[in-house]
């Protein structure tokens, strides 16, 4: 079943293109507007951060405290993993040396690129996508490989990225779910792709939104580390639903010849005050568990008015939402900005698809008011 809302109007991208959009709907709006709800929301004081797929709830108040509490050790060098992985590794069912600690996920994928570049090769990826290994490949001096997704879908095709890959190929790079776009990749077919695709190069999947996702047709990568193939990475982190973005905590889960070379090439280093706060925050299911709810509340309200608008998006699977506006994001960022929405970038060659974060539900109504004013004509 397609993950694509398509609109079958012909709306607002006949009558506006980006010219008329900089007119008398991009001037701030009162503090206070219509809303399709049926009452009015003040425009907020503070800034509604829906631009980085941050937990608008995190952290938890576990970890929070644990904070506090080794605040008194900040002053030493040095910090003990050990717990950490262990407890990982119990949660993951896999060894602890298949296991690496990363100063955030974002580091395991750039240390991924440097390593798929020490011949020169080439990396795959799926585009648009996450950028952190990408970027850090070709800074480096990879050629990059980008297979466009599925336009009608927007799905990461599988066969185009499989058919992409040439010799010079070192890593192929999947996020899955993908970001900027929240679709997933089909279990079945992943898993054939991943065993194939490894036996003579990398296969690094991206799950920093793995606990977002509700679908039969899911299922993380995990059990091919666990099974101990060689180049598969799965990375994982405790940005995103934990709340923690700002500790930088990301894990790296791989056959322990590799994650012996990642650790051999990682720079960061891991401070006591997030490790503390991933230990205690891993363990508190409850918060994890109203996050999700949470996150789901909010993810109705914007669909919701997608679909009665008529608007293409696609399904979530991960905190956060991509939809067709029909026009350029660029200034209608600006325009969400002057209302206090931040939302996200422009992610090309997708320019007039906007993606937009989950806030707390009462700022994600406060939304869906701005966006009915912004480009409901």
């Amino acid at each position: 079943m397609p993950d694509t809302k398509i609109n079958t109007v012909s709306r607002r991208q006949i009558l506006l293109g980006g010219g008329a959009l900089l007119g008398s709907t991009l001037i701030p709006g009162a503090g206070f507007i219509s809303d399709a709800l049926g009452g009015e929301i003040a425009r907020p004081e503070y800034l509604i951060r829906a631009g980085f797929n941050e937990n608008p709830w995190g952290p938890s108040r576990v970890a929070l405290q644990a904070i506090a509490d080794s605040t008194k050790f900040t002053n030493q060098y040095g910090v003990n993993r050990g717990a950490l992985i262990a407890m990982m590794a119990e949660l993951n069912d896999v060894p602890p040396d298949h296991i690496c600690i990363s100063s955030g996920s974002g580091e395991i994928l750039r240390t991924a690129g440097m390593l798929a570049n020490m011949d020169n090769g080439s990396v795959v990826c799926a585009d648009p996508t996450y950028h952190d290994l990408i970027r850090y490949a070709e800074r480096a001096g990879a050629e990059i490989i980008r297979v466009p997704v599925d336009p009608e879908t927007m799905h990461v095709d599988l066969n185009a990225i499989h058919k992409a890959i040439r010799r010079d190929t070192r890593c192929v790079y999947l996020a899955n779910p993908n970001n900027p776009i929240p679709s997933i990749i089909e279990k079945n077919a992943l898993r054939d792709f991943t065993l194939d695709v490894a036996r003579d190069r990398m296969v690094f999947i991206d799950e920093a939104y793995f606990e977002f996702v509700d679908n039969p047709d899911y299922e993380s990568m995990m059990d091919l580390v666990r099974e101990g193939h060689n180049n598969i990475v799965v990375a994982r982190t405790a940005s995103k639903i934990h709340g923690l973005a700002g500790m930088r905590i990301g894990f790296g889960f791989a056959h322990p010849e590799v994650t012996t070379r990642i650790n051999e090439a990682k720079t960061g280093a891991i401070n006591v005050l997030g490790l503390e706060a991933a230990l205690a925050s891993y363990q508190d299911s409850s918060f994890q568990e109203f996050t999700l709810r949470k996150n789901k509340e909010s993810l109705a309200i914007v669909e919701t008015m997608l679909d009665e608008l008529g608007v293409r998006y696609v399904k979530s699977n991960a905190n956060f939402s991509f939809m067709q506006t029909g026009v350029d994001v660029t200034p209608l960022g600006e325009a969400f900005r002057a209302e206090n929405i931040m939302v996200g970038r422009p992610f090309p060659p997708k320019n007039d698809w906007l993606r937009v974060s989950m806030a707390k539900p009462h700022e994600m109504r406060y939304f869906v008011q701005i966006y009915r004013k912004l480009l409901e004509r």
